[in-house]
């Protein structure tokens, strides 16, 4: 897993605003309407058995239990018409709903 250079710049001006360091939680947890969805928090530290992604001084965290499931992803931040969000870009999903949270494997 990766974060991406946009990711990176948004949680930095999140931590900006904030006046602390932030770190971005990502979770798959079951349900949505294509099996999975994501999870995205903001969070003041990772737990125990997290495993931290790091890109220009800023990080995300991901449980070893979602971790298979993000292998070989980007999490980028996208800001469009549409709205502005946290976003996985995950090879291992074989479909995803229109709103780009829920997918399938």
């Amino acid at each position: 897993m990766t974060l991406a250079d946009s990711a990176a710049r948004r949680l930095a001006r999140l931590a900006e605003a904030e006046g602390r360091p932030v770190l971005l939680r990502v979770a798959v947890d079951g349900g949505g309407c294509s099996g999975f969805q994501y999870r995205f928090d903001l969070i003041d530290a990772p737990e125990a058995d997290d495993i931290v992604v790091r890109r220009d001084g800023q990080a995300a965290a991901v449980d070893p239990v979602s971790l298979p499931l993000l292998q070989g992803s980007e999490i980028a931040f996208v800001d469009e018409l549409v709205g502005a969000q946290f976003v996985v870009r995950n090879p291992n999903a074989a479909s995803s709903c229109g709103c780009g949270v829920s997918f399938s494997i």
